[in-house]
């Protein structure tokens, strides 16, 4: 086996702002440990409650109509295009927003205050 070579700490943090993420989404993180699972909870109810209505009127279908409701509920058609969570930013570049956004108080780039 062979040994990775030890890393510059310049390189760790260099890898760290192009791999840590941070959420910038616009609400609480503590929030979005609830409403992510709940999003996803609904679109599971949704799905579910689409099917079982599809499936309500398979007497009425003729046999075409029943081969291609039979295929898009093996397929679930019903959740393309659904919720996705909105990706979160690179650290690096959150970074960058919050410098900038403590230029346009009158803060040093950094996290203390000038005294």
């Amino acid at each position: 086996m062979t040994r990775k070579s030890p890393r510059s700490p310049q390189e760790n943090k260099a890898l760290s702002y192009a791999h840590d993420r941070r959420n910038t989404y616009g609400e609480s993180d503590k929030a979005s440990r609830k409403a992510i699972p709940a999003r996803k909870a609904g679109e599971n109810r949704n799905s579910r409650r689409k099917a079982v209505q599809a499936l309500g009127v398979v007497e009425i279908l003729d046999e075409a109509a029943l081969d291609v409701l039979e295929s898009s509920l093996k397929h679930d058609i019903e959740r393309v295009g659904g919720w996705t969570k909105a990706a979160d930013e690179p650290l690096g570049e959150f970074l960058k927003v919050q410098a900038k956004r403590r230029s346009w108080r009158g803060l040093p780039p950094t996290r203390g205050r000038e005294g």
